[in-house]
Protein backbone atom coordinates (compact mmCIF):
# COMPACT_ATOMS: atom_id res chain seq x y z
CA UNK A 1 0.00 0.00 0.00
CA UNK A 2 1.42 3.24 -1.30
CA UNK A 3 0.69 6.47 1.38
CA UNK A 4 0.69 9.57 -0.84
CA UNK A 5 1.92 12.68 0.86
CA UNK A 6 0.69 15.67 -0.38
CA UNK A 7 3.95 17.65 -1.19
CA UNK A 8 4.45 21.02 0.29
CA UNK A 9 3.30 23.96 -2.08
CA UNK A 10 6.72 25.76 -3.28
CA UNK A 11 6.89 29.24 -2.39
CA UNK A 12 4.92 31.27 -4.94
CA UNK A 13 7.65 33.52 -7.06
CA UNK A 14 4.99 36.42 -8.25
CA UNK A 15 2.86 37.67 -5.43
CA UNK A 16 -0.47 39.48 -5.57
CA UNK A 17 0.07 43.00 -4.19
CA UNK A 18 -2.08 42.11 -1.07
CA UNK A 19 -0.32 38.97 -0.68
CA UNK A 20 3.36 41.04 -1.20
CA UNK A 21 2.22 43.14 1.84
CA UNK A 22 1.24 40.07 3.77
CA UNK A 23 4.53 38.84 3.82
CA UNK A 24 6.22 42.06 4.57
CA UNK A 25 3.59 42.20 7.16
CA UNK A 26 2.59 45.97 5.94
CA UNK A 27 -0.38 46.98 4.72
CA UNK A 28 -1.90 47.42 1.19
CA UNK A 29 -1.65 51.30 1.17
CA UNK A 30 1.93 51.04 2.18
CA UNK A 31 2.63 48.72 -0.58
CA UNK A 32 0.89 50.50 -3.06
CA UNK A 33 3.18 53.13 -2.03
CA UNK A 34 5.89 51.47 -1.97
CA UNK A 35 4.74 50.44 -5.24
CA UNK A 36 4.42 54.17 -7.03
CA UNK A 37 7.89 55.62 -5.78
CA UNK A 38 9.79 52.59 -7.34
CA UNK A 39 11.47 51.18 -4.00
CA UNK A 40 9.70 47.78 -4.82
CA UNK A 41 9.29 46.61 -8.22
CA UNK A 42 6.21 45.04 -10.10
CA UNK A 43 6.10 43.11 -13.21
CA UNK A 44 2.95 42.72 -15.27
CA UNK A 45 1.34 39.87 -16.47
CA UNK A 46 -1.31 40.52 -18.87
CA UNK A 47 -3.79 42.95 -17.32
CA UNK A 48 -2.66 41.92 -13.62
CA UNK A 49 0.40 43.75 -11.64
CA UNK A 50 2.11 41.44 -9.42
CA UNK A 51 5.55 41.72 -7.34
CA UNK A 52 8.41 38.94 -7.64
CA UNK A 53 9.27 37.51 -4.34
CA UNK A 54 12.66 38.60 -4.76
CA UNK A 55 11.67 42.40 -5.17
CA UNK A 56 10.95 41.59 -1.63
CA UNK A 57 14.27 40.29 -0.25
CA UNK A 58 16.09 43.05 -2.52
CA UNK A 59 13.55 45.72 -0.44
CA UNK A 60 14.26 44.22 2.70
CA UNK A 61 17.67 43.97 2.56
CA UNK A 62 18.25 47.75 1.13
CA UNK A 63 15.74 48.76 4.25
CA UNK A 64 18.09 46.72 6.33
CA UNK A 65 21.34 48.18 4.87
CA UNK A 66 20.34 51.94 4.86
CA UNK A 67 19.17 51.88 8.49
CA UNK A 68 22.68 50.17 9.26
CA UNK A 69 24.40 52.23 7.66
CA UNK A 70 22.57 55.61 9.45
CA UNK A 71 23.14 54.07 12.57
CA UNK A 72 26.46 53.28 12.06
CA UNK A 73 27.12 56.97 10.92
CA UNK A 74 25.32 58.71 14.04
Amino acid sequence: MHSHTAKPEAPRELLTVEAAARRLSIGRTTMYALIKTGQILTVRVGRLRRVPADALTAYVRQLAHTQHTSHTAA
